[in-house]
């Protein structure tokens, strides 16, 4: 999820995280390429089946081992599609500062993309209609912050208020980072105390947050991050998206984007809804454990 704020049209940014910092060895993000459409998300195959023992899921039909529709009855989920796949049109919209309490931060960024162009704005869009699907099949009431991939923001703020008033039962905001091409893996950020609204659920939010990990590592077979993080963990304080929630919530960086075995797989639609079902599977674990 990595770019700077958007200062023209043209520079869509060098990398630094969707409202946070910069990694070390970050390499420059290309928002869209030129004579590239943004991708919209294919439709989701449906959800060829879950269970604690293939990936955290739980209440599974014992003839079938998928599972059962409605498991998640009364459940309300909230996923973040971060970025949005025009928001290098606007950057007077994008660079507007909002307050994430620990800071001032940019209400948005591009988002990074893959060295062939494949933005992250279309691939968290792609993955995050296949994760609401599956969640839907299971009973979920889903919420998605953002309704297409061709407009600008929401801003991160809203982006976390629309958990906020849904009342979300677990929310989760999906990127995918653009680091130096030879780190490789993915984390999951969690939030930390900083005497505002999030404190109440921070402890939650762990729960959550683990329940993603493992989940994600046995459905994808992406390792853990090597370059931040332990063990695929990452405490921050600096996200206007977990900071400003007050229902449990985590980030994942699915991998990064600009590593080209990984790049590869996130162009591949099969992998992209082996990543949605490993994140729905991740969450009714934590939902039902």
């Amino acid at each position: 999820m990595r770019a700077l704020p958007v200062t023209l049209l043209t520079a869509c940014g060098l990398i630094a995280t969707a409202c946070g910092t910069a990694s070390a060895g970050g390499a420059p993000a290309s928002g869209v390429p030129a004579g590239q459409t943004t991708p919209q998300a294919a439709a989701p195959p449906a959800d060829p089946g879950a269970g604690r023992g293939a990936g955290g899921a739980s209440k599974r039909d014992p003839a079938t081992g998928t599972a059962r529709a409605g498991s998640l009855a009364g459940k309300v989920v909230v996923i973040d599609p971060g970025h949005n796949g025009g928001n290098y049109r606007d950057p007077k919209a994008v660079n507007r500062k909002v307050n994430v309490l620990t800071q001032w931060k940019a209400c948005d960024t591009t988002g990074t993309s893959t060295n062939d162009g494949y933005t992250e704005a279309a691939f968290t869009w792609d993955v995050s209609n296949r994760l609401a699907k599956i969640l839907k099949s299971r009973g979920a009431t889903v919420k998605l912050t953002r309704s297409d991939n061709n407009s600008v923001g929401p801003c991160i703020t809203q982006r976390a208020a629309i958990g906020n008033r849904a009342k979300a039962d677990a929310a989760i905001s999906i990127h995918g980072d653009g680091s130096a091409p030879g780190n490789h893996g993915f984390h999951v950020i969690m939030p930390k105390k900083i005497g505002g609204p999030v404190d109440p659920v921070v402890g939650d939010s762990r729960k959550l947050g683990l329940a993603v990990r493992d989940s994600y590592r046995k459905g994808t077979g992406l390792p853990y991050s090597t370059y931040i993080g332990s063990k695929a963990l990452d405490f921050r304080s600096d996200l206007g998206g977990l900071n400003l929630s007050t229902v449990p919530k985590v980030f994942i960086e699915c991998g990064n984007m600009r590593n080209a075995a990984e790049a590869a797989k996130f162009r591949d639609p099969a992998f992209r809804q082996r990543v949605a079902l490993a994140l729905a599977n991740g969450m009714q674990h934590y939902l039902q454990p």
